[in-house]
């Protein structure tokens, strides 16, 4: 079995009408590629509101059930017949969380996501925002195969790439918001960052797809380089740092079971071992 993803990189303005519209826009054209799962980055309403605490923006939460962006991309997802994972503010009742719905090629919702590792750090002040997530990791099976999803953070803990494939994921997705680091701006985690992914890519023997955002959002530079590497950590597709657009690739989902079955990483995994990885 054949799947052709793609990944999704923009920049964002104040206008969220605005920026789900042209979100929208590439959806459509990574569809037009043959991208069958559209992937696009972290919280794409809006500018990335987290930068500083300011009590206005829980404003911009809205409940899982009738969030009408995710209602947009359910029917959008119909229409071209494209699994979206959906990244959102979500408010559920007096507790804040930064979600992520997962839309099947149908339409249906599959399920809801809640970012599991909460950053706190200058120029990411996510803790102020956002409950930690609690429907632990998940994997999905979509109509073009079963993925997975961390958001942002999770991305550089090996422990929610390996949970989501034990869990049966065959690709995995992490929509980001990274960025210029506004106490430390002589540090780039840009090459940092993509090789935390590399290595799941590597040690799960599984394509990794990363949508980053771009441009200047009051003087904190998002430095895009969303890309795709296949199950060896090899890339297959990659965007520079301040460009916009879509970037697709193909995967041969049973090519790489056999591959992930002969490297013997889930066969020879000691669990028995691992219980230091459950203590604080």
């Amino acid at each position: 079995m054949k799947v052709k993803v793609a990944a999704i990189q923009s920049s964002f303005s104040e206008d969220l009408d605005k920026n789900v519209e042209k979100t929208v826009s590439f959806v459509r054209e990574a569809a037009k590629k043959g991208a069958q799962i559209i992937l696009p980055s972290e919280l794409f309403e809006g500018p990335y509101f987290c930068r500083e605490e300011r009590d206005e923006f829980f404003a911009w939460a809205k409940p899982y059930e009738g969030h009408p962006t995710i209602q947009r991309f359910q029917d959008l997802a119909r229409e071209l017949k494209v699994v979206i994972p959906i990244s959102f503010f979500e408010r559920d009742a007096h507790a804040y969380y930064n979600s992520l719905a997962m839309i099947d090629a149908d339409g249906t919702r599959l399920g809801l996501y809640r970012k599991s590792h909460i950053p706190d750090g200058p120029g990411y002040e996510e803790k102020f925002y956002f409950r930690p997530g609690n429907t632990g990791f998940q994997a999905w099976k979509t109509r073009y195969g079963n993925i997975g999803v961390g958001i942002c953070w999770d991305q550089w803990f090996p422990e929610c790439a390996r949970a989501m494939m034990l869990k049966g994921a065959d690709l995995l997705f992490y929509p980001t918001a990274i960025g210029s680091e506004p106490e430390t701006p002589e540090l780039d985690t840009k090459n940092l960052w993509q090789r935390a992914m590399i290595g799941h890519a590597v040690s799960n023997v599984t394509p990794v797809i990363a949508s980053n955002r771009v441009g200047n959002e009051d003087g904190q530079i998002f430095y895009g380089s969303s890309f795709i590497t296949d199950h060896r950590g090899d890339m297959k597709a990659e965007m520079g740092r301040t460009e916009e657009g879509v970037i697709v690739a193909e995967f041969d989902i049973e090519e790489i079971r056999k591959n992930r079955a002969s490297f013997g990483f889930f066969r020879d995994r000691r669990p028995d071992l691992y219980s230091p990885l459950t203590s604080p």
